[in-house]
């Protein structure tokens, strides 16, 4: 039986910057995955440049970009190790970066520049791995350690650190690995979802909006209601079975299930003053001078709807004007799901927070730590989650 001081199962963000840590700290670290590929989900974000931290981050008030069952149980990880500490070991391996706007930082050539540091980082700590190695079963022995059942025989731990992500993009080899350990350990886990997904329409009721696939534009987008409403100024993406961009992407991690989501199709413009204004001045018909504020191939789409609307702008009545304002402004649909889990960015859920410390990731199980996205913590898009995997891998490897 081969000895470590510690096992880290999972060769993602969060498990490959926890064990090089652990590693240029003296420890013996093993890195298991199932998968022969390290860190695939790193290598696809971002459109393959990594969108790896966000400026913008304020640890002292996570609830402003993080959801969970506890928003505030990441804020020790990430006051401790913040993107401008990342920040710092990207320019120390001399990795090129750029901003692209509200904060999201992203490599300059690709992705591969960020797994060729966390593999340098492993390299310089001695860290072991093994891929493709995937885990058959974990136990404890009489003296607490870790016993583990692997495809290349049975390693023995006292830490176990579960890094293993959640259930989107399957396809890169998500799996429920991590919930079913840290249920078979006695913890508590928060239902999964898909999260930063996108959304999808009954087919029939989607019929009118399907030719717009492709289509984008500024908007602001809304769901909830009172104390729980949220709201995001993003672009909107309209796609052949729904809603996609970042707009539908960021209020998916809020949206509940047979709830509306509510969208201002031209945000910052009082669409029944200009309409009225029009009006006073224009022959055109109103779909042309409609299309001043919204695309025109949308503007076409909407005044398709009622006849009241397809005429000069001139000749349509104040209460059909003030009637196509009012919709354009609070467009409310009802979506019928989301595109799951192989379009979900991340996953909502997990490990619940209440049986894991916020200092150091272990769990009620002595030994036994979880990291990144495993846990009932999620980002919001624009490098949120990734920092999550530097902050909770750094507050685990300090305590290991």
């Amino acid at each position: 039986m081969t000895e470590f001081d510690v096992v880290v199962i999972g060769a993602g963000a969060a498990g490959l910057f926890c064990a090089g840590i652990a590693g240029q700290r003296g420890l013996k670290v093993l890195v298991l995955d199932h998968s022969a590929k390290v860190a695939e989900k790193v290598r696809i974000s971002g459109g393959g440049r990594a969108n790896f931290t966000n400026r913008d981050l304020d640890p002292r008030q996570p609830h402003r970009h993080f959801v969970g069952g506890n928003p505030q149980f990441c804020r020790s990880a990430l006051s401790r190790y913040t993107p401008a500490d990342f920040i710092a070991l990207v320019q120390k391996h001399g990795i090129p970066f750029h901003e692209k706007h509200k904060g999201q930082l992203f490599c300059d050539r690709s992705a591969g520049d960020l797994i060729g540091m966390l593999l340098a980082e492993c390299a310089a700590g001695g860290v072991t791995r093994w891929q493709p190695c995937g885990v058959k079963a974990v136990r404890t022995g009489a003296d607490g350690a870790y016993e583990l059942d692997t495809e290349q025989g049975t390693v023995r731990a006292r830490k176990l650190v579960v890094a293993t992500g959640g259930l989107s993009i399957p396809a890169i080899g998500a799996t429920d690995f991590g919930y079913r350990i840290a249920r078979q350990f006695g913890l508590r886990t928060v239902e999964p979802r898909p999260g930063l997904v996108p959304l999808t329409f009954d087919g029939a009721a989607w019929a009118p909006w399907a030719g717009l696939a492709g289509l984008a534009l500024p908007v602001e987008i809304s769901t909830g209601a009172r104390k729980t409403r949220m709201s995001f100024q993003e672009d909107l993406l309209f796609t052949h079975r729904g809603l996609s961009g970042p707009a539908v992407l960021q209020i998916s991690s809020y949206w509940q299930p047979d709830s509306p989501v509510q969208l201002n199709l031209a945000p910052g413009t009082d669409l029944a003053m200009a309409l009225a204004e029009a009006k006073q001045r224009s022959r055109k018909q109103l779909a042309n001078e409609l299309a001043q504020w919204v695309p025109s191939r949308l503007a076409d789409a909407w005044v398709a709807q009622d006849g009241d609307w397809q005429r000069p702008v001139a000749e349509c009545s104040d209460k059909a004007l003030a009637r196509l304002a009012g919709r354009l402004a609070r467009w409310e649909l009802v979506p019928t799901g989301t595109e799951g889990y192989k379009k979900a960015e991340v996953t909502l859920g997990g490990v619940d927070t209440r049986d894991l410390s916020q200092q150091t990731m272990e769990s009620r199980q002595p030994g036994l730590y979880f990291i990144g996205e495993v846990v009932d913590v999620t980002g919001w898009l624009g490098g949120y989650n990734f920092q999550w995997a530097w902050s909770s891998a750094h507050a685990c490897a300090s305590a290991l």
